[in-house]
């Protein structure tokens, strides 16, 4: 990576708010795959380190990550870590596959029609005649 695509993503990071902590128990192979997972879906994250309880420096603790996640790092500035691995679309998609986007719950979401006031009158009518005295009147000129 070169100093002026660096400086670029330095750029990008700087809006960017810590979405992952690392605090005590240190880098996990739990907290490898959330960070896997969230390159995946952001490309460049940043990563709080807690400075009084980790076990390592961050400057440590950046260099495990990268080997780890096969990712690079951008910047470590005192407990903040701004991480890069570009998105391989194929392994993305194979995940999202694997998760299962299509279940039954997400499509019957999609199915969900909102009624308007009328149809709602017109299936009370058709369950019930006598709905008929209940609609509203009409208070036309």
């Amino acid at each position: 990576m070169t100093s002026k695509e660096r400086a670029a993503l330095r750029a990008r990071a700087n809006s960017l708010e810590p979405i992952i902590q690392i605090g005590k128990e240190g880098i996990s192979d739990n907290l490898i795959s959330q960070i896997d997972d969230a390159l995946d879906a952001r490309e460049l994250i940043k990563i709080r380190v807690h400075l009084e309880t980790a076990p390592k420096t961050p400057k440590e603790l950046s260099y495990e990550l990268a080997r780890a996640l096969d990712a690079q790092i951008v910047q470590v500035i005192g407990g903040i870590l701004v991480v890069y691995r570009e998105i391989d679309e194929e392994k993305a998609a194979a995940k999202k596959a694997a998760r299962g986007s299509k279940t039954e719950k997400a499509a019957a979401k999609k199915r969900v029609k909102i009624k308007g006031q009328r149809q709602r009158q017109r299936e009370r009518e058709a369950k019930n005649p006598y709905a008929v005295y209940d609609r509203p009147k009409f208070r036309g000129k």
